[in-house]
């Protein structure tokens, strides 16, 4: 086994959903998440909330890159690191699954 773990490790073609044990609401286009296992309550603002709305069902984060470059003029490097760090945001408090798909 080696030192470098990927457990944590997103990237462009790992797969994120929400988890089962949250609740969310949106608030004029913001959203609040409880999770439920914490008991903590959590917001995003509008562009997290179109993130959090997206990955209800599994998608890659290039799926979720292509969708706000769509929606939203901003650089494709920022967009991904500005997703990447939400998501690990989100891991962290256990309110997605991250699934890493090994490239054949």
């Amino acid at each position: 086994m080696t030192s470098k773990s990927l457990k944590c490790e997103i990237s462009e073609s790992s797969i994120v959903v929400a988890t089962v044990e949250q609740i969310s609401s949106d608030l004029g286009g913001e959203a609040v998440i409880l999770n439920l296992k914490s008991g903590v309550y959590h917001g995003l603002n509008e562009v997290g909330a179109k993130i959090w709305n997206f990955i209800q069902q599994p998608k890659t984060v290039k799926e979720i890159k292509q969708k706000l470059l769509e929606e939203y003029e901003v650089e494709s490097e920022v967009c991904v690191g500005d997703i990447l760090a939400l998501l690990k945001e989100l891991k962290a408090v256990e309110l997605i699954k991250v699934k890493n798909e090994t490239v054949a």
